[in-house]
């Protein structure tokens, strides 16, 4: 039996799942934390990785590994390959000035999209260059390679011992502000506009069959990937699907041939870990909604569940718009929840509990409209993330996206992406994987979500 390992290292921690080549079924896994905060040196990653990969049972005898990450995330390197300062994750906001004054300098979102098919955000790396290059200006001359968490652990996997070694993939690559997915090829005038002029060495793009390099015992290392990229690889996602994820925030992408050009900035073009595109529209909020909505009722989250299933669709006319964090798209990071259409008769708890459960959902149909508005055909939507778990989520969900949706075998998938990408690289050929899961079928409610669309119009 031939071994391969899928690493995810996410914001929260580091997943290790060790694979049979053939039939993709989990052999052992192991995982590790990773310390809080939206900065974090890059040390702490690979010490989980370590401590992963020991939980693990170890990587000796596996024959290859990829890495999938966090995206976005910024690691500076001198050119001795020594990391600069702390890594910024994707969740640092104080870079939101910075993605403003982007926009602006390049003439407008529609600039950007025209250009690589993304808006800088507070999130993308090409504003936390800008904001190094502003604040911290001895510390950006001192960068002379910029990498994300997945190409920097790569790296180190690698021996790390030279910074023009670094390697990354399109998935993640077209994160970044200063890549095209459409081209495939790297923007180097934005990239200088963001740090001020400066063109630090960036990471050679590998394909996504490609070996991107080995370790000093000659496993092979596959080219990563950005971990919604991973995601869609490890549910094994086709043409025309759409993977919902609800997690810390809500994520809709699909796998397209096409490009999106969203000059909105709602849809962003990033690429998929198969050689074609996943435009993605990211809120900022996703299961947080549930548990915060479960609290003020006072109730756990299994009889959140059970409350929200016994009120009717619609709730009666009670709508939660979920802006609880602000919200990204639509692009309002001043905006807050809002309880909609209260009345004597829907003020209860059963019928709050579902406007929560539903205004989560309705947010992300809002998600796949935008991508369907660039030409985006979407068939078939695949939910995951730790939301889905919920039975409240599992009945309303297909209610909204038209009367169906896979619910996936619960499992690590981006970790299993990963693996899958590494027996890619091993062998040539991408590997089918049983998925295994449920069809969750439920009467379509319509009218749920354009009452939705009503209560948000004179918000958005």
């Amino acid at each position: 039996m031939t071994l391969i390992a899928g690493i995810d290292s996410s914001t929260q921690s580091c997943k290790v799942v060790v694979c049979d080549a053939d039939t993709g079924a989990v052999v052992r896994s192991g995982s590790a934390p990773h310390p809080g905060g939206t900065e974090v040196h890059p040390d702490r990653w690979w010490e989980a990785l370590l401590a992963a990969v020991d939980a693990a049972g170890g990587v000796d005898d596996v024959a290859a590994i990829s890495v999938a990450g966090q995206q976005h995330g910024l690691v500076c390197l001198d050119r001795d390959g020594q990391v600069v300062r702390d890594a910024l994750l994707w969740n640092d906001i104080r870079s939101a000035d910075a993605a403003r004054d982007l926009v602006d300098e390049f003439g407008g979102a529609h600039c950007w999209v025209d250009a690589v098919g993304v808006v800088p955000v507070a999130a993308i790396t090409a504003s936390k260059l800008r904001w190094l290059a502003d604040h911290e200006p001895d510390h950006a001359d001192s960068t002379a390679a910029v990498c994300l968490p997945h190409d920097w652990l790569t790296w180190r996997l690698a021996g790390g011992a030279d910074i023009s070694t670094l390697s990354t993939d399109r998935s993640d690559a077209s994160g970044t502000g200063y890549f095209s997915a459409a081209t495939g090829e790297y923007r180097t005038d934005l990239l200088g506009l963001a740090f001020r002029g400066r063109v630090p060495i960036l990471p050679r793009v590998v394909g996504p069959d490609e070996v991107a390099a080995t370790t000093p015992r000659g496993i092979v290392l596959g080219a990563g990937a950005g971990d919604n990229a991973a995601a869609a690889l490890g549910v094994q996602a086709r043409r025309g699907d759409a993977i919902v994820s609800l997690g810390t925030s809500g994520v809709l992408c699909a796998v397209g041939d096409v490009a999106p050009r969203d000059r909105t900035g709602i849809v962003a073009g990033f690429a998929d870990a198969t050689g074609r595109h996943l435009p993605l529209v990211c809120t900022l909020n996703g299961a947080p909604v549930l548990s915060a909505t479960a609290q003020m009722l006072g109730v756990d989250l299994s009889r959140f569940a059970e409350l929200a299933l016994s009120a009717p669709p619609g709730a009666d006319g009670l709508t939660l718009i979920p802006y609880l964090a602000g919200e990204r798209s639509p692009n309002l990071p001043d905006a807050s929840g809002t309880l909609c259409g209260i009345t004597t008769a829907n003020f209860t708890p059963a019928h709050v509990a579902r406007a929560a459960v539903e205004g989560l959902l309705c947010s992300l149909v809002y998600c796949r409209e935008q991508i369907e508005a660039q030409g985006i055909g979407i068939d078939r939507c695949l939910l995951t993330g730790g939301g889905a778990k919920s039975a409240a989520v599992q009945g309303i969900a297909p209610e909204l996206f038209g009367g169906e949706v896979i619910l996936p075998a619960d499992g690590e998938y981006v970790a299993l992406g990963a693996a899958r990408q590494a027996a890619w690289a091993l062998t040539g050929e991408l590997p089918d994987w049983p998925v295994g899961g449920r069809v969750l079928t439920a009467t379509p409610t319509p009218q749920v979500y354009e009452q939705y669309r009503k209560s948000t119009a004179g918000i958005c």
